[in-house]
């Protein structure tokens, strides 16, 4: 299974953001924008960046209940975006609604179910009353959203085999907590990988973020890990 690189755009500013993206057109394929960019250029910068010829991960992690987040994609549909992620959390009836909006109003759409922050580990979950050790946690929120009927899920790189060994092989596994080999920090991550061994345990997609925008030469950066990954 060939694995492929998305760029988290997590920046400032769209100026910050713009450099980055001439420099990568044709580099590479897809790009996430989170909550951070959305809130602060909402839809049209959307629209901006797929206009430059990028595929979108929208990265929004909804959350709440049913009939809200069903709405809610409802009104993101129309956008020129490929993925959309809520969280598995929210429960099986969320997921259904999401689901059952997205098939109406925009079939090409691939919902991804969010397992388990990849900032979090297993003291993180127990502040908030998880006892299940993280990958315990993961495998039964894949479990959840693989019944509820989504298709793809975001994970740590280091549950990738264990979901490949319980889920439907078409399922597709979206991984962030990704660092080079050369990378020593692992910042606010705590459970990481590099791309190659993410690739080698299922991964369909990693994303990758700070490696390539902070590094002096970016297209650079990401041609290094795409190389990784084809190797892989």
């Amino acid at each position: 299974m060939a694995c492929d690189l998305i760029l988290a755009l997590d920046v400032p500013t769209r100026e910050a953001a713009a450099p980055i993206l001439r420099q990568l057109h044709g580099q590479l394929r897809w790009v996430k924008i989170g909550l951070q960019m959305f809130t602060a250029y909402g839809p049209d910068y959307v629209r901006e960046v797929a206009g430059l010829g990028f595929n979108i991960f929208l990265d929004l992690k909804l959350h709440d209940i049913p009939n809200t987040v069903a709405k809610a994609v409802e009104s993101l549909a129309p956008l020129p975006i490929q993925m959309l992620t809520l969280h598995c959390a929210g429960g099986s009836e969320m997921m259904r609604a999401a689901l059952a909006a997205q098939q109406k109003h925009n079939p090409q759409l691939l919902l991804l179910g969010v397992t388990v922050l990849t900032s979090m580990d297993s003291p993180g979950l127990q502040e908030i009353g998880v006892t299940a050790p993280s990958a315990e946690q993961v495998t039964r929120l894949g479990q959840l959203a693989a019944t509820a009927g989504l298709r793809g899920l975001v994970c740590s790189p280091l549950e990738v085999a264990l979901l490949r060994q319980q889920l439907p092989a078409a399922m597709q596994l979206i991984t962030p907590g990704i660092r080079p080999a050369h990378e020593a920090g692992t910042d606010d991550q705590k459970r990481v990988m590099t791309p190659a061994n993410a690739a080698q345990a299922g991964s369909s997609y990693i994303v990758v973020g700070r490696p390539i925008l902070q590094a002096a030469d970016p297209a650079a950066a990401a041609r290094a890990i795409l190389a990784e990954l084809a190797r892989a």
